[in-house]
């Protein structure tokens, strides 16, 4: 899913349980509003790795040339995961739900992530992508 995507969603969200919880700070909100999209981080980090290039710019022509190869692959029914993302495994996921119980700001920074993570997985399954997404960082480990 494309950022705007997952920023304009993650503004909806924050907007809805701000609506149903007006009594939430506004430190939380932005934690949880930030947290729906920066999770994607990571997606930035693996171009940089993969072509040396450090610049936003070239982090979203990575991204345009390989989601293109990865949907001709799918049409040919090739399934091979794509590039890791740490912040999208469910291990990540949980080290940061168990600091919650020490900082109750890392509990929006959780919703937020969990909240992304549904929208790329609708996402995916829509692509008939799911397979190319590794989920568990210790399987990735594992597979290395």
């Amino acid at each position: 899913m494309f950022p705007r995507w997952h920023i304009i969603l993650g503004l909806a969200f924050t907007l809805v349980i701000f609506y149903f919880s007006p009594g939430i700070s506004l430190l939380f909100l932005s934690l949880l509003f930030l947290s729906s999209f920066l999770i994607d981080f990571d997606h930035y980090v693996a171009s940089g790795l993969k072509t040396g290039k450090w610049s936003l710019k070239s982090s979203f022509e990575y991204h345009r040339i390989k989601g293109i190869e990865e949907m001709k692959e799918i049409a040919r029914g090739i399934k091979k995961k794509s590039d890791f993302h740490l912040f999208h495994t469910i291990e990540f996921h949980i080290i940061v739900g168990l600091l919650s119980f020490f900082w109750i700001g890392f509990f929006y920074i959780f919703i937020g992530m969990v909240f992304h993570s549904l929208l790329d997985i609708l996402y995916m399954l829509n692509l008939g992508a799911l397979h190319r997404r590794e989920f568990l960082f210790f399987n990735w480990i594992r597979k290395r």
